[in-house]
């Protein structure tokens, strides 16, 4: 079975993160992919620089800095694309050809992948993480 994770980094582009996820839907409605590709977004809080366990009140204080920050619509977010390809083993040609296209195409230009392969050490965490996403 021929299966790879790709993963986009956006930062905290949410409009590009959005428009490769609409690509991407395009895609398994043309292309008829069903579950062959799929994907999911994760989203996370920027951590915070320079954190040590030993200094608490800056914790304290980034806590109420993000507190205040998310109630103010302000909060910014690291948006990761995660894009599952579960192919077939008489499918590899078709598998590459994804492997491939995704990347070189408009809103993943702008960011360089990660590929996960299914040898890579990894692939059980990448899996995990898809699997636990909503």
């Amino acid at each position: 079975m021929a299966r790879a994770f790709l993963l986009f980094d956006f930062g905290s582009d949410e409009e590009a993160a959005q428009k490769a996820r609409h690509r991407i839907e395009a895609w398994r409605q043309a292309f008829r992919l069903g579950n062959k590709v799929q994907f999911k977004l994760q989203r996370q809080a920027h951590a915070a620089s320079g954190d040590s366990p030993g200094r608490d009140s800056k914790a304290k204080d980034d806590a109420a800095a993000k507190a205040k920050n998310a109630a103010d619509g302000e909060r910014p977010e690291r948006v990761r694309l995660l894009i599952r390809l579960d192919f077939s083993a008489h499918e590899k040609n078709l598998f590459q050809t994804w492997l491939v296209r995704i990347p070189a195409e408009e809103p993943f230009k702008s960011v360089k992948p990660e590929t996960i392969r299914r040898d890579a050490r990894d692939f059980d965490q990448t899996s995990e993480l898809f699997d636990s996403l909503d």
